[in-house]
């Protein structure tokens, strides 16, 4: 029986670049962003300038974490204390986190069987609510309707921002994930598309905004700094309002990233590969079911999701646990306790009303994950997808 041997923690190596540049950081000595020479551009400005133009914005500010920038990004949209804002019932904790971290009312919206936003229900709810805010988690990479999801906000008038911790370098329709909401925060930590451990970025058209976003980051009084920000005219009474929240990314992780996003299309590429090795199996399997993706979105597959309908709980954990056994290592978003990094919208307890949505709890009944790190090779995909296979028909034969 064949049996898979590599870790699915393990990611690749930070390119040469970005070693030498760390280094260099570190012989001067000057890790934090505003520890710079009159008019020079640090390696966080630079890495912000660099992000900037590859998503096609004016603005962008590094942080702590995508977390953090959830946060700020918050704030800075001017969302108060028992304000209602609406967001997926199917994504991470720190999604959620971020509206009760600001004082919020988190509505919880369906997911869909593409494992998207269920886009009937965020309808129902934007009508029903009176949320003026929308927290859009695109999560595990899937990509909802950005049409009709434009058209939504648009009819009720909805701020959007898109939680991208999983879609850097994805696209809808040739629009860049992260272009179409007021807000985009991206994520750099260890499992995302960019790796500085932690870190993230804050996005936005609005200068106002982001003006917001910098005094919010830690930049005391030095925002004429920031070269990927607007004017230093429109901090003149910002500065005075907005609270120092000190989440700031350092130059070393910045020079660790810098390289990383100057090579992102072809990482893409590379996920891609891998994940279509898996999807065509999972495709022939009659026992697991893989949602076909539109032909709009061009998505960035650093993980992969499926269903196996019909499974009850023993069977999952019985799937999962032979996976286990063989080197396979699959997450279940249906379990009732909240384990590694998955944990169902019903755990998350802090929410004082948790609505009933059992169209959530039933998709994400046989809903299992995997990662797909570039330290697996496409032959390392093509004994994962057998192995699942093989686990999934020896279940459902039982």
């Amino acid at each position: 029986m064949k049996k898979f041997e590599k870790s699915f923690t393990q990611q690749e190596s930070i390119p040469q670049a970005g070693i030498e540049a760390a280094v260099e950081v570190m012989r001067s000595g000057r890790l934090h962003r505003y520890n710079t020479l009159p008019d020079e551009k640090s390696e966080t400005d630079l890495l912000e300038l660099e992000f900037a133009d590859y998503m096609g914005l004016s603005y962008c500010l590094a942080c702590a974490s995508g977390g953090y920038a959830l946060h700020i990004a918050m704030r800075a949209a001017g969302v108060e204390a028992g304000d209602k804002v609406l967001c997926n019932a199917f994504t991470l904790a720190p999604v959620p986190g971020a509206i009760h971290n600001s004082g919020a009312v988190p509505v919880l919206v369906d997911v869909a069987e593409d494992y998207c936003i269920d886009l009937d229900d965020l309808e129902r709810k934007a009508a029903d609510s009176g949320a003026r805010y929308f927290m859009l988690s695109h999560m595990r990479g899937h990509l909802a309707d950005m049409d009709r999801i434009m058209q939504i906000c648009e009819r009720y008038d909805l701020f959007l921002i898109e939680d991208c911790a999983h879609t850097m370098g994805a696209s809808w329709n040739g629009k860049m994930s992260g272009t179409f909401g007021d807000i985009a925060c991206f994520s750099t930590q260890t499992y995302k598309h960019v790796n500085s451990g932690e870190g993230g970025f804050l996005t936005t058209r609005h200068p106002e905004i982001m003006a917001r976003a910098i005094i919010h980051s830690g930049s005391y009084m030095l925002f004429e700094r920031h070269f990927a920000a607007p004017p230093k005219e429109l901090f003149e009474q910002i500065r005075y309002e907005t609270p120092n929240y000190s989440g700031r990314m350092d130059n070393l992780r910045a020079a660790i990233l810098r390289p990383q996003i100057a090579d992102l299309d072809n990482q893409c590429q590379r996920w891609n590969a891998r994940y279509r090795i898996l999807e065509t199996q999972f495709n022939d399997s009659e026992v697991i079911h893989i949602p076909a993706r539109s032909e709009k979105e061009q998505f960035v597959a650093s993980s992969i999701q499926f269903s196996v309908p019909g499974f009850s709980r023993k069977q999952i954990l019985q799937l999962v646990a032979n996976c286990a056994e063989r080197g396979v290592i699959l997450k279940w978003f249906g379990d009732e306790e909240p384990r590694d990094y998955t944990s169902r919208y019903d755990s998350w307890r802090y929410i004082e009303e948790i609505p009933q949505l059992p169209q959530t709890k039933q998709i994400l009944s046989t809903l299992l994950d995997m990662r797909i790190p570039l330290t697996f090779s496409e032959e390392d995909c093509q004994l994962l997808g057998e192995i699942i296979c093989e686990e999934a028909v020896k279940i459902s034969d039982r």
